[in-house]
């Protein structure tokens, strides 16, 4: 299964939970973006994105996101999500997951999300901060 996330510098592992099944007994397709969202968040931890956030009131906002659903995942499992920046910007970036299932040793979703740069005091798109772009270029080589 390593294999699968090989390209993946960040990996996050979720337990399914019984009530994020739907009534045709398999993960609801709406839980995948909350899935993506907790992989988003430990890649930001990783590159310390949100420290500043507080201070400098520039942080990054979900400007899109998709899903491809390959294999459906149920209750019960454990998914592991790898996450990588694919493509980056002066002022956004585009992130890339997949999510492998532990009980079936395959991937069953792909995602995208591309992240924009916003000062939250000024009401506009800002640049990424330096250090932040070099945190990303220094995770995706490892």
């Amino acid at each position: 299964m390593d294999n699968l996330l090989a390209d993946y510098p960040v990996i996050t592992e979720i337990p399914v939970a019984w009530g994020e099944m739907d009534a045709l007994q398999h993960v609801n397709n709406v839980v995948y973006f909350r899935y993506f969202e907790t992989a988003r968040l430990d890649y930001f931890n990783q590159i310390d994105l949100l420290v500043n956030l507080q201070q400098s009131k520039i942080g990054p906002v979900l400007g899109h996101t998709e899903c491809h659903y390959k294999r459906p995942v149920t209750y019960p499992d454990t998914l592991l999500i790898g996450s990588r920046v694919i493509d980056l910007q002066d002022d956004r970036f585009t992130m890339e997951y997949q999510i492998v299932s532990k009980k079936q040793g395959k991937v069953t979703t792909n995602g995208r999300a591309t992240c924009v740069m916003f000062d939250f005091k000024n009401n506009t798109k800002a640049p990424i901060p330096d250090q932040i772009k070099q945190a990303i270029i220094t995770a995706q080589e490892k």
